[in-house]
């Protein structure tokens, strides 16, 4: 593998567009892939009944707790590959004690989510949910709970097949994921094919086996291949590296915190919309998921800038590094506008899509869901500009400042306006809606700034050198 070229002539715009093209197009089907995977559990926990289907969801959200923190911490593994790379792409060795350690880091989150998650029944019945869900749901977790550390096994080599730029792989075995879920649902929970039907529990032991499947897929696309497997990212995996374990967990934390920040406002607000009706909840859980739905292409955006930003911050290019940024931001501003005008002019094809928007009974519903869907279509760009922001920053090994912005924006500022909207005037959950709007659009503007004063002051030349301790 060449060095990354970042070259300086006119065309190099054009090369940094495609570049972000190719590895954002397949790590955003790759997070679109994932959500489809947790879409897929709830439309088929379902069939099983309201009770089943009320159950999974209070299970999930206790579970998608600790799942965003890893995740956040996880993502860490990707700008320092990134950066290595750059800085030597013939340094196998820093990359290869990278994926070691954040497979460590994986273990370090798996092992006492495991020992909560366990206790998950209790811990609802202490938040005051009904007992009988309760019991079902720490049944769902109990099986559910073991995808957990897989799953970070997987991102690990996700982030390390990205920094090569080949997310191709990575998308193909997640898809085969996705289809593998599928039929685990159909076989262990609904008691098809021959298989006895677990109910609820089946729906966790599928999902489990899924992440299975795609770390070990991965692992061995990884061995096999000759320019993943001259890494040998198994030698002597038991050695630590403290050095860089210690590296990876201060920037991974910060990166954990912002996004736990960002996703737990969310949750937030569907506790704040139970309390005003359950048209406002129901209205509520459409718009975001499909305005989560939408997110996932500028996620995918900024994943891409992180390996981008990196590998130039790596090589100590400082135009590659604006170079990079930019054209990450207007690649996610492009497709921010298009979700924005779909939103505005097709709202109830889009509510369509989960209940049936001619029926009389559901009028309030859709309503309600029109005018939130209004609301997403404006906090698009600036939820784009803040998730690919951060991705820009984190190419920087930038991930404090980024957590702070995030706390003032999301629960300084946010979600206490929202409330207040919501309870001390006549605007309900629109009010909500608005308090999350002002939040993503206050982080996304510091975070441009942010990035702006970095790129400005050419913090590039300040790119680690850092070596690994072990072998």
């Amino acid at each position: 593998m060449q060095k990354p070229a970042f070259p300086t002539h006119a065309s190099a715009w054009i090369d940094e567009l495609r570049a972000v093209a190719s590895l954002s197009v397949p790590i955003s089907a790759t997070n679109l892939a994932q959500m489809a995977m947790a879409t897929t559990d709830v439309l088929m926990m379902g069939r099983l009944g309201a009770d089943t289907l009320a159950a999974g969801t209070l299970g999930v959200n206790l579970y998608v707790v600790f799942m965003i923190f890893g995740i956040g911490l996880i993502n860490a593994a990707s700008p320092f590959m990134a950066t290595s790379l750059g800085r030597d792409a013939g340094d196998v060795r820093d990359v290869r004690r990278t994926v070691q350690q954040g497979c460590w880091a994986a273990v370090c989150v798996a092992v006492p989510s495991w020992i909560i998650l366990w206790w998950t029944e209790p811990i609802l019945r202490l938040m005051g949910q009904d007992a009988a869900l309760s019991k079902l749901a720490g049944t769902y977790v109990r099986a559910l709970e073991w995808s957990m550390l897989p799953f970070f096994a997987y991102l690990v080599l996700r982030a390390f097949v990205s920094a090569l730029q080949r997310p191709m792989i990575a998308l193909v075995i997640g898809l085969g994921g996705v289809l593998l879920n599928v039929l685990g649902n159909w076989c262990f929970m609904l008691g098809r094919c021959g298989f006895p039907g677990i109910g609820i529990a089946g729906s966790g032991l599928s999902t489990a086996l899924s992440d299975v499947f795609m770390f070990g897929a991965l692992a061995l696309v990884i061995w096999r291949d000759k320019e993943f497997s001259r890494f040998k990212l198994a030698d002597r995996f038991w050695l630590p590296d403290w050095e860089r374990f210690r590296a990876f967990w201060r920037l991974g934390l910060p990166m954990a915190a912002t996004t736990t920040f960002e996703v737990t406002i969310f949750n937030a607000a569907v506790f704040l919309m139970g309390l005003i009706s359950t048209a406002a909840l129901a209205a509520h859980s459409i718009a975001i998921q499909i305005a989560a739905l939408a997110f996932m292409v500028p996620l995918g955006i900024g994943q891409a800038a992180t390996v981008r930003v990196g590998l130039a911050y790596g090589a100590r290019d400082r135009d590659g590094v604006g170079r990079a940024g930019w054209t990450a931001l207007g690649v996610a501003l492009g497709f921010a506008l298009l979700t924005s005008a779909t939103m505005i002019v097709a709202p109830h094809a889009l509510i369509g899509l989960f209940l049936d928007t001619a029926d009389p009974a559901n009028a309030a519903i859709v309503q309600l869901a029109v005018s939130f869907l209004a609301l997403a279509a404006l906090f698009q760009i600036a939820d784009g500009t803040q998730g690919v922001g951060a991705g820009m920053l984190r190419g920087l090994h930038d991930g404090r400042v980024p957590m702070l912005i995030a706390l003032l924006g999301y629960w300084g500022i946010g979600l206490p306006l929202g409330a207040a909207l919501a309870f001390w005037t006549r605007l309900g959950g629109v009010g909500i809606w608005i308090g999350l709007a002002v939040g993503l659009a206050v982080v996304a503007t510091l975070m441009i700034v942010r990035w702006s004063m970095r790129e400005r002051l050419g913090l590039v030349n300040l790119a680690p050198t850092m070596r690994p301790s072990g072998q």
